[in-house]
């Protein structure tokens, strides 16, 4: 690399979960509080947005993945929430199982679940260091 060349990450751009079907999986993450950017089902993915923010979630739909719980240990996506404890309790309404109870974790709460393929999401606040959490 030359020195006029500059080689920084500037922020995610967007992540990636398969998904076997994308209709199920859309589905799954709507109920889960994500709302649609958009969907291109010739191309089988969906965008996914996560708060105000630009990047998002990208299902891409593998034909050939089905259900399966998720692996232990598992690379794990977490959103902030204000409220983490609220979080668990409106995914458990929208018939979302929990991994675990919500757990104490050094700056507030986190709780977890997987969708249908094992890709885990987690939902955690800043309860307890707000200061490090996003302005509301």
């Amino acid at each position: 690399m030359s020195d006029d060349e500059s080689y920084e990450l500037l922020g995610f751009d967007n992540v990636l979960l398969p998904v076997g079907d994308l209709d199920e999986a859309v589905n799954f993450y709507e109920r889960a509080g994500f709302t649609t950017g958009f969907r291109l089902d010739e191309a089988g993915i969906a965008l996914l947005k996560v708060g105000g923010e630009t990047p998002g979630i990208l299902l891409r739909q593998e034909h050939e993945f089905g259900h399966r719980p998720p692996p232990w240990p598992s690379a794990r996506l977490w959103v902030e929430v204000p409220d983490a404890r609220t979080a668990a309790r409106v995914l458990t309404d929208a018939g979302i199982p929990l991994l675990d109870e919500p757990s104490a974790v050094a700056t507030g709460w986190t709780v977890e679940v997987a969708d249908p393929w094992g890709n885990v999401l987690g939902f955690t606040d800043y309860s307890k260091r707000p200061e490090l959490g996003r302005r509301l």
